[in-house]
C-alpha cells in the first residue's frame, strides 16, 4: 500500500531524499533544505496544496431537490396517469375537431349498428295480444301502431305496456318479445260490475270505480245494478254491498243514488225509497228489510223510509194513502181534523 501511494501521489523532488517514513525535518534544515507545508493523511505519506482535488459524490442542492419533489407521491402519481390522460385528451380533441373525421365516424358506428340490430334473429315479425275481447285487441292494435317487421332494438317495451295500460279497459297489460319475432302482449281486463248514469251519459264502471266503456242505453247491460249521482263513482265497493244486502228485494229494486256525495238513497219500484244514513248504511238497510219481511211495510202504501236518524225512523205515505186515511178518519169532513 505504501508503494502505490509513493507511485500515485505526486512526490516533491527533494536533494536529500527521506531514509526512512518518519524522516524529521530537522535533518532538512541542517542540509539547507527547506519545505513547504504539506497536508497528513493517514500517517502513511504527505501530498502538497497543489495536489489535484478529489469530487464529492454528493448532489447539488438543485438536484437534490428535484429528487425530493420527484418521490412525492401525487407527483408520481400525477406522471404516471395524469400526464397519460391528457395526453389522450388532447389526441381526442384534435381528432373530434376536424367535421370530417367525426361525419365518418359517426357513420362508420351507424353501419356497424344497423348490421347487428337489422339480423333476422333480432327482427319482430307480429303482435299477438292474450287476454283481451275483440274490441280491446283492436283499441291496443290501434294506439300501438307497428310496422312489421321492426328490430327488436328499436322497440320502447316500457312505453308500449304504459300506452296499453292507459286504455280504460285495461287493467294491468306486460309486454315481451318471443322468441320468433313475437310481440306478445298479456293483458288483464277489467271486469263491469255496475253502470252509472250521470248527465253526460251512461258508464261502466269497475269495482274500484275506474271508468271502462260508455253505454248508449241502459238496455245494453241490464244485468248490471244501476248507480247514480254525483261522486257515486268514489264509492262503488259500498255500493255493491248494499246491492248485496238487499237481494231479498229482487226485481223491485231499481238502483242507488248518491245523495249530496254523502249518502245513498235506494230507489224501489212505485218510486219508493229508502233514505239511508251516512254511516253504517248496510246495517240500516237489514233492519228495513226485517221490519218488511214481518210486517210487509214495503208493500203498503210508503213513499219513503228514513232512516237518517236510527233512532226514530220515519215513514212517509203516498198522497193517495194520506188522502184515504183523511177521508176514512173524518167521513162527514172536507178531508180536515
Amino acid at each position: 500500500m505504501r508503494s502505490l501511494m509513493r507511485v500515485f501521489l505526486p512526490v516533491r523532488h527533494r536533494e536529500k531524499p527521506l531514509v526512512r517514513k518518519d524522516a524529521r525535518f530537522s535533518s532538512a534544515e541542517t542540509s539547507g533544505y527547506v519545505a513547504k507545508p504539506a497536508v497528513t493523511l493517514d500517517g502513511h505519506g504527505r501530498m502538497g496544496r497543489d495536489a489535484p482535488r478529489r469530487i464529492d459524490p454528493a448532489p447539488s442542492r438543485l438536484n437534490y431537490r428535484i429528487q425530493r419533489w420527484m418521490l412525492t407521491p401525487g407527483i408520481r402519481l400525477g406522471l404516471r396517469i395524469g400526464v397519460p390522460l391528457c395526453l389522450a385528451f388532447a389526441a381526442g380533441t384534435a381528432f373530434w375537431a376536424d367535421e370530417a373525421r367525426r361525419d365518418a365516424l359517426t357513420g362508420f358506428i351507424a353501419e356497424i349498428r344497423a348490421s347487428i340490430q337489422e339480423r333476422p334473429e333480432f327482427m319482430v315479425k307480429l303482435m299477438v295480444i292474450d287476454g283481451a275481447g275483440t274490441n280491446l285487441a283492436q283499441d291496443i292494435r290501434e294506439v300501438v301502431p307497428l310496422d312489421f317487421p321492426v328490430s327488436s332494438f328499436d322497440l320502447d317495451v316500457a312505453q308500449i305496456r304504459d300506452v296499453i295500460t292507459g286504455l280504460d279497459p285495461v287493467k294491468s297489460a306486460s309486454v315481451r318479445v318471443r322468441p320468433g319475432g313475437i310481440l306478445q302482449v298479456d293483458v288483464a281486463e277489467r271486469r263491469p260490475v255496475v253502470v252509472w248514469r250521470t248527465r253526460q251519459g251512461i258508464e261502466m264502471l269497475d269495482e274500484t270505480g275506474a271508468h271502462i266503456d260508455i253505454l248508449t242505453s241502459r238496455k245494453m247491460r241490464t244485468d248490471l245494478p244501476l248507480i247514480a249521482g254525483k261522486g257515486a263513482d268514489g264509492h262503488v265497493d259500498e255500493a255493491l254491498a248494499l246491492f248485496a244486502a238487499a237481494k231479498p228485494l229482487g226485481d223491485r229494486m231499481r238502483g242507488l243514488v248518491r245523495v249530496g256525495q254523502r249518502r245513498w238513497d235506494l230507489v224501489l219500484d212505485r218510486g219508493q225509497r229508502v233514505m239511508l244514513p251516512t254511516t253504517r248504511p248496510v246495517q240500516a238497510l237489514r233492519r228495513v228489510l226485517a221490519v218488511n219481511e214481518v210486517q210487509d211495510m214495503l208493500e203498503r202504501d210508503v213513499a219513503s223510509v228514513d232512516m237518517r236518524i236510527g233512532e226514530r225512523p220515519t215513514l212517509r205515505m203516498t198522497q193517495a194513502a194520506t188522502e184515504e186515511w183523511w177521508r176514512i178518519r173524518n167521513p162527514d169532513g172536507d178531508g180536515q181534523d
